[in-house]
């Protein structure tokens, strides 16, 4: 427990005896007449008293538990309105009846008055203490160690600062405008990191902005008074006390108003991050379809109005392709005369059945002579490695109005679309044969058809792979991904129970990977194009709480492997340990990070148990990914093979290469499980960094 926790349940006590000394040492100051045995206090113990109860205040909100929780950044700001910022509409209540009595009995007006602005100083402090600290949850929310430590800087300058004007005489205009232009461009710079911004969606930073305006409204009722009362008869206090709080509230009031600005110039942006999140629950009722046992035209249908919402198409119809035939199942605010016009000119260029994008059909041949009224064109296949299904046809009235996002949007779209065909179409199957064997043939077949068949092949590495199930059809899995900038994204998991339903959840997995590691178009460089693993994990999780069954989980862990600049992060989620041989230190052990399995919690929360690990790999490093099925495989005595034996046999391999090293491994793990039926999936995949990588070749 740090030493502020320590310190906090005194501070309540302290702050309430420095306040009462406080208006005691005003009464007495204001009004010596109130005791005459008692003297005058001198000006200074005001000043002391006031600077030990605004301390107090602030150090009791500092040490007090952060009152953010999770992405509830909304309420936090609603709470902020609803509690202390109703103490401005107090201060002037307060005010309004001390001017009311000092009409009626003037004999009290002044006693009141001095009373009334004691009061309003102490609702002030409070005040400032929890906007202070408010912001301080919102702008440091996931910030970096470096910022925490600029923040607490900016703290000590400010209160220095503010201490020095509220003892020492007013400084000249000259030091004001250097201490305050260096503090105000130093809060500026710390005030613009607010990563709590993008969170929101546009409803939110709506509502973030007016919640916002009425912490400065309610900073300004403040001011507004102390500024009234500055120059009031009544008034007997020290010039400094005045100067003190305005510097306070205009510190605080600029918080806010930073606040504001970031939140205000990011509402344009929140319908593109809207429009991301709309796209993979698209993505996501697709896979849902065939789970719930829709006709193939629903899912065309689906994809159709997925595909239309999420271009802006202002014009849109799907062909499908059948026995050499084309069908056309829907079509949006074209004719069918136009339809036949562009499908004819693109058969005439030999340009069907392939993706095709064209962003100035006004000026392109054959297509300024259909006069037609749109000025951009894309085209999407529906289409697997074994037949064509058909395509789809979008157009928008203006040039220049498709990008390379959308057509990778539509990509996606259309592979997850035509997985849900064909697993539907594998689930018709199986109707005209006996049940249960069908659907384990089905799913089997599923299953097959997402396992990569051929392996990342690439001068700065080698994979070597190995899947078996132990059924007819398994939960195990894995995937690769190039990325931007000479990146490889490597997924392995296993997912809970058997059969239909596993393979199901496989496909859905599959189909969440490829739609989260997608470019990200706002990217400001080249490492935040896609997710960190942490990230996905946590956004995979949200998308699979829609669908996966209460009972059912998923176990992952994905790596993305920067070979370029010879390094690695990943994150696992409640999968096994990874296997890994140091060629430096020339030792083998595990990388023991935590995780918890992908639906187990489905709620914001999540992310909070999944850790990101960071690695810079060496030439001749070896990593070893496997699931369970591996180590709990057992021999004739009911013994585990284990994570000993294995990390054994990559000390005694790990300088051969990569199928070498699975071969010997499976030959191992055969021979001490001989004579024993496998009891869960086997998935190994060995990954060894070449030792002349291509920057040391040059």
């Amino acid at each position: 427990m740090s030493f502020l926790r320590k310190l906090h349940p005194f501070l309540y006590p302290v702050s309430l005896l420095t306040w009462l000394g406080l208006l005691a040492c005003m009464l007495l100051y204001a009004h010596p007449a109130l005791a005459q045995q008692v003297p005058r206090p001198p000006s200074w113990l005001l000043l002391v008293l006031q600077a030990v109860f605004a301390a107090s205040i602030f150090i009791q909100e500092r040490s007090a538990a952060d009152r953010l929780r999770g992405l509830d950044f909304v309420g936090l700001l609603r709470r902020l309105v609803l509690g202390p910022c109703l103490l401005a509409t107090i201060c002037v209540g307060l005010h309004l009846v001390q001017r009311l009595t000092e009409d009626q009995m003037p004999g009290v007006g002044s006693i009141l008055f001095t009373v009334t602005y004691t009061v309003n100083i102490g609702l002030f402090v409070l005040l400032l203490a929890r906007t202070n600290y408010v912001w301080r949850s919102l702008v440091l929310f996931r910030s970096s160690g470096k910022l925490r430590k600029q923040w607490e800087a900016f703290e000590i300058l400010l209160g220095v600062t503010l201490l020095v004007h509220l003892f020492a005489p007013t400084p000249t205009w000259g030091f004001n405008s250097v201490i305050f232009g260096a503090l105000a461009a130093f809060g500026a710079y710390i005030s613009s990191h607010q990563k709590w911004v993008a969170y929101l969606s546009r409803r939110q930073k709506l509502e973030a902005v007016l919640l916002q305006v009425a912490v400065l409204l309610s900073m300004g009722a403040f001011v507004f008074y102390f500024l009234q009362t500055q120059q009031d008869p009544h008034l007997v206090a020290p010039d400094t006390q005045h100067t003190f709080l305005i510097l306070n509230s205009f510190f605080a009031g600029f918080y806010a108003f930073m606040g504001l600005l970031v939140t205000a110039f990011n509402l344009p942006t929140a319908s593109v991050f809207e429009q991301k999140r709309e796209e993979i629950l698209s993505l996501q009722r697709l896979t849902q379809l065939i789970q719930r046992g829709q006709t193939q035209e629903e899912v065309y249908r689906m994809f159709f109005d997925s595909a239309v919402q999420t271009v802006n198409a202002d014009a849109a119809w799907l062909d499908l392709s059948a026995e050499g035939a084309t069908q056309q199942l829907f079509q949006q605010h074209i004719s069918p005369e136009q339809i036949t016009a562009v499908r004819s000119l693109l058969t005439d260029y030999n340009l069907t059945h392939i993706e095709y994008l064209n962003n100035d059909l006004f000026d392109s041949n054959g297509f300024r002579g259909l006069d037609l009224p749109y000025g951009s064109l894309m085209v999407m296949p529906l289409s697997s490695s074994k037949r064509q299904y058909g395509s789809i046809y979008m157009l928008k009235e203006q040039p220049q109005g498709f990008d390379r996002e959308n057509l990778s949007i539509l990509q996606t779209f259309a592979s997850q679309a035509v997985l849900s065909i064909e697993n539907l179409q594998l689930v018709q199957a199986s109707l005209h044969t006996q049940r249960v064997q069908d659907e384990l043939k089905i799913a089997s077949a599923v299953q097959d058809s997402l396992i990569p068949k051929n392996l990342p092949i690439d001068n700065w590495f080698e994979i070597s792979s190995h899947a078996l199930a132990a059924t007819e059809v398994g939960g195990d899995f894995y995937d690769f991904l190039h990325l931007p900038g000479r990146r490889l994204a490597v997924l392995i998991g296993d997912v809970s129970g058997k059969g239909v339903t596993a393979a199901f959840h496989v496909a859905q997995m599959k189909g969440i990977f490829h739609a989260l590691m997608q470019e990200n178009p706002l990217a400001r460089n080249e490492r935040d194009k896609f997710p960190v693993p942490s990230k996905f994990m946590a956004q995979a999780n949200n998308a699979l709480a829609r669908c996966l069954e209460r009972s059912a989980f998923i176990t992952a862990s994905l790596y993305i492997i920067d070979y370029e600049h010879g390094g690695f992060v990943f994150a696992r989620a409640g999968h096994c340990h990874t296997l890994y041989y140091h060629s430096i230190k020339e030792e083998v052990s595990y990388f023991r990070t935590t995780g918890l399995g992908l639906g187990i919690i489905r709620n914001d929360t999540y992310e909070k148990h999944i850790k990101n690990q960071f690695y810079d790999y060496n030439p001749s490093d070896v990593m070893v990914i496997y699931t369970d099925g591996i180590v709990e495989a057992r021999n004739g005595a009911q013994e585990e093979y284990g994570e000993e034996r294995l990390q054994q046999m990559l000390e005694s391999t790990y300088y051969l290469d990569a199928e070498q090293i699975k071969e010997r491994i499976l030959a191992d793990l055969t021979e001490f499980s001989l004579g024993q039926p496998m009891h869960d999936d086997q998935t190994l995949l060995v990954i060894k960094f070449k030792a002349a990588q291509p920057e040391a070749a040059l």
